[in-house]
């Protein structure tokens, strides 16, 4: 049975010594990291929907509301 691969990779990384394999595991974990500017835009509007809701500029609405409100848009 031919190896996949990964298993491939994975039995070379397994080879290199202790600080290369922790190299490259932060390299990997850093690739499934998401994008620094995404990341800011969703802290933005998290901060911006709080300070509407602590303004009281909008109203928080229970999830089943929501769920109720979109499943109408839907059926239209």
């Amino acid at each position: 049975m031919t190896p996949t691969p990964i298993e491939t990779i994975e039995a070379a990384a397994m080879q290199l010594p202790k600080a290369d394999r922790i190299h490259l595991a932060e390299r990997l974990l850093a690739s499934l990291e998401e994008d620094d500017e995404i990341q800011t835009a969703w802290i933005a509007e998290a901060e911006r929907r709080a300070d509407a809701l602590d303004s009281g500029t909008t109203q928080a609405i229970a999830i089943e509301d929501a769920m109720a409100q979109l499943r109408g848009s839907l059926q239209h």
